[in-house]
Protein backbone atom coordinates (compact mmCIF):
# COMPACT_ATOMS: atom_id res chain seq x y z
CA UNK A 1 0.00 0.00 0.00
CA UNK A 2 2.94 2.72 0.76
CA UNK A 3 3.97 1.79 -2.28
CA UNK A 4 0.75 3.26 -4.12
CA UNK A 5 1.14 6.07 -2.09
CA UNK A 6 4.58 6.88 -3.25
CA UNK A 7 3.41 6.29 -6.54
CA UNK A 8 0.35 9.10 -6.37
CA UNK A 9 2.71 11.37 -4.08
CA UNK A 10 5.71 11.50 -6.47
CA UNK A 11 3.49 11.36 -10.16
CA UNK A 12 0.52 13.31 -8.57
CA UNK A 13 -3.12 12.37 -9.51
CA UNK A 14 -3.65 11.74 -13.84
CA UNK A 15 -6.17 14.39 -15.68
CA UNK A 16 -7.03 16.49 -17.89
CA UNK A 17 -7.76 19.69 -17.78
CA UNK A 18 -11.03 21.30 -18.01
CA UNK A 19 -12.57 22.41 -20.74
CA UNK A 20 -13.15 25.82 -21.31
CA UNK A 21 -16.37 27.83 -21.79
CA UNK A 22 -16.64 29.59 -24.80
CA UNK A 23 -18.97 32.50 -25.76
CA UNK A 24 -20.50 31.10 -28.09
CA UNK A 25 -21.85 27.59 -26.58
CA UNK A 26 -23.01 29.94 -23.44
CA UNK A 27 -25.13 32.32 -26.16
CA UNK A 28 -26.73 28.44 -27.73
CA UNK A 29 -27.42 27.71 -24.04
CA UNK A 30 -28.66 31.43 -23.00
CA UNK A 31 -30.93 30.94 -26.79
CA UNK A 32 -32.01 27.64 -26.18
CA UNK A 33 -33.33 28.27 -22.09
CA UNK A 34 -34.60 31.96 -23.45
CA UNK A 35 -36.61 30.07 -26.09
CA UNK A 36 -38.25 27.46 -23.80
CA UNK A 37 -39.49 29.91 -21.41
CA UNK A 38 -40.83 31.98 -24.02
CA UNK A 39 -42.47 28.77 -25.55
CA UNK A 40 -43.45 26.80 -22.26
CA UNK A 41 -43.19 29.71 -19.73
CA UNK A 42 -41.34 27.86 -17.09
CA UNK A 43 -38.82 24.61 -17.34
CA UNK A 44 -39.70 21.94 -19.60
CA UNK A 45 -40.74 18.80 -17.11
CA UNK A 46 -40.56 15.81 -18.53
CA UNK A 47 -41.29 12.35 -17.55
CA UNK A 48 -39.24 9.61 -19.30
CA UNK A 49 -41.70 6.26 -20.11
CA UNK A 50 -39.70 2.96 -20.60
CA UNK A 51 -42.39 0.84 -22.30
CA UNK A 52 -40.69 -2.35 -22.98
CA UNK A 53 -37.08 -0.89 -24.19
CA UNK A 54 -33.61 -2.50 -23.90
CA UNK A 55 -32.37 0.26 -21.60
CA UNK A 56 -30.07 1.31 -24.28
CA UNK A 57 -32.19 4.59 -25.35
CA UNK A 58 -32.41 5.17 -21.11
CA UNK A 59 -28.68 4.93 -20.68
CA UNK A 60 -28.45 7.94 -23.57
CA UNK A 61 -30.96 9.92 -21.85
CA UNK A 62 -29.28 9.61 -18.51
CA UNK A 63 -26.19 11.04 -20.29
CA UNK A 64 -28.19 14.35 -21.52
CA UNK A 65 -27.91 14.69 -17.35
CA UNK A 66 -24.50 14.71 -16.91
CA UNK A 67 -22.31 17.94 -16.95
CA UNK A 68 -21.36 17.98 -20.62
CA UNK A 69 -25.02 18.55 -21.91
CA UNK A 70 -26.21 20.18 -18.75
CA UNK A 71 -30.00 19.50 -19.68
CA UNK A 72 -30.81 20.97 -16.41
CA UNK A 73 -28.76 24.55 -17.10
CA UNK A 74 -30.92 24.72 -20.64
CA UNK A 75 -34.07 24.56 -18.17
CA UNK A 76 -35.31 21.06 -19.39
CA UNK A 77 -35.81 18.67 -16.21
CA UNK A 78 -36.91 15.33 -15.56
CA UNK A 79 -39.88 14.91 -13.25
CA UNK A 80 -41.33 11.49 -11.41
CA UNK A 81 -45.23 12.04 -11.89
CA UNK A 82 -46.84 12.65 -15.36
CA UNK A 83 -49.39 15.41 -13.69
CA UNK A 84 -46.39 17.36 -13.94
CA UNK A 85 -44.93 16.88 -17.51
CA UNK A 86 -44.98 18.80 -20.19
CA UNK A 87 -43.81 16.52 -22.38
CA UNK A 88 -43.67 12.39 -22.61
CA UNK A 89 -40.33 10.30 -23.47
CA UNK A 90 -41.80 6.96 -24.81
CA UNK A 91 -39.10 4.47 -25.14
CA UNK A 92 -39.42 0.75 -26.58
CA UNK A 93 -41.36 -0.86 -28.88
CA UNK A 94 -45.07 -0.75 -26.09
CA UNK A 95 -45.27 -4.27 -24.56
CA UNK A 96 -48.27 -5.23 -24.23
CA UNK A 97 -48.47 -4.74 -20.60
CA UNK A 98 -47.37 -1.32 -20.86
CA UNK A 99 -50.02 -0.61 -23.51
CA UNK A 100 -52.50 0.53 -20.73
CA UNK A 101 -50.18 1.88 -18.11
CA UNK A 102 -48.86 4.29 -21.20
CA UNK A 103 -52.42 5.39 -21.94
CA UNK A 104 -53.09 6.32 -18.73
CA UNK A 105 -49.90 7.71 -17.83
CA UNK A 106 -50.64 9.71 -21.83
CA UNK A 107 -54.00 10.73 -19.73
CA UNK A 108 -52.82 11.77 -16.54
CA UNK A 109 -49.73 14.78 -18.31
CA UNK A 110 -52.09 17.87 -18.62
CA UNK A 111 -52.55 19.49 -21.63
CA UNK A 112 -50.72 20.80 -24.16
CA UNK A 113 -48.73 17.89 -23.68
CA UNK A 114 -46.09 16.64 -26.10
CA UNK A 115 -44.94 13.25 -26.81
CA UNK A 116 -41.39 12.13 -28.32
CA UNK A 117 -40.79 8.44 -29.36
CA UNK A 118 -37.03 7.39 -28.64
CA UNK A 119 -35.23 4.73 -30.09
CA UNK A 120 -35.97 2.75 -33.38
CA UNK A 121 -38.53 0.79 -31.77
CA UNK A 122 -39.96 3.30 -30.07
CA UNK A 123 -40.43 4.96 -33.61
CA UNK A 124 -41.36 1.71 -35.53
CA UNK A 125 -41.21 -0.78 -32.82
CA UNK A 126 -37.73 -1.61 -34.42
CA UNK A 127 -36.71 -5.63 -34.37
CA UNK A 128 -39.44 -6.50 -32.87
CA UNK A 129 -42.32 -4.92 -34.50
CA UNK A 130 -46.20 -5.68 -33.81
CA UNK A 131 -46.59 -9.56 -32.52
CA UNK A 132 -48.58 -11.18 -30.25
CA UNK A 133 -45.99 -9.70 -27.17
CA UNK A 134 -45.69 -5.40 -28.43
CA UNK A 135 -48.37 -2.99 -30.09
CA UNK A 136 -45.15 -1.83 -32.02
CA UNK A 137 -44.49 1.86 -31.81
CA UNK A 138 -45.78 4.29 -29.78
CA UNK A 139 -47.90 5.69 -32.26
CA UNK A 140 -49.73 2.96 -32.26
CA UNK A 141 -50.83 3.47 -28.57
CA UNK A 142 -50.83 7.16 -28.22
CA UNK A 143 -50.40 10.00 -30.84
CA UNK A 144 -46.35 10.83 -31.14
CA UNK A 145 -45.22 15.08 -31.80
CA UNK A 146 -41.87 14.04 -32.90
CA UNK A 147 -39.88 10.79 -33.59
CA UNK A 148 -35.85 10.40 -32.68
CA UNK A 149 -34.50 7.20 -34.65
CA UNK A 150 -31.58 5.92 -33.70
CA UNK A 151 -30.32 2.40 -32.22
CA UNK A 152 -29.82 4.03 -29.89
CA UNK A 153 -29.81 7.74 -31.11
CA UNK A 154 -26.88 9.99 -29.18
CA UNK A 155 -28.06 12.66 -26.62
CA UNK A 156 -27.69 15.24 -28.80
CA UNK A 157 -30.49 13.94 -31.32
CA UNK A 158 -32.78 13.47 -28.18
CA UNK A 159 -32.24 17.05 -27.46
CA UNK A 160 -32.96 18.12 -30.73
CA UNK A 161 -35.77 16.21 -30.93
CA UNK A 162 -37.07 17.45 -27.69
CA UNK A 163 -36.46 20.89 -29.04
CA UNK A 164 -38.39 20.01 -32.16
CA UNK A 165 -41.22 18.90 -30.03
CA UNK A 166 -41.16 22.41 -28.09
CA UNK A 167 -41.15 24.50 -31.46
CA UNK A 168 -43.40 23.03 -33.28
CA UNK A 169 -46.24 23.16 -29.99
CA UNK A 170 -45.62 27.31 -30.24
CA UNK A 171 -48.50 29.12 -30.72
Amino acid sequence: MWKIVRQVLRTGLPGEAPPRESDALRAGAERIQGEILDIVGRALAIRQVDAGSCNGCELEIHALNNPYYNLEGLGIRFVASPRHADMLLVTGPVSRHMEVALRRTYDATPEPRLVVAVGDCGCTGGIFGASYATCGGVANVIPVDVAVPGCPPPPLEILRGILTAVRRSKP
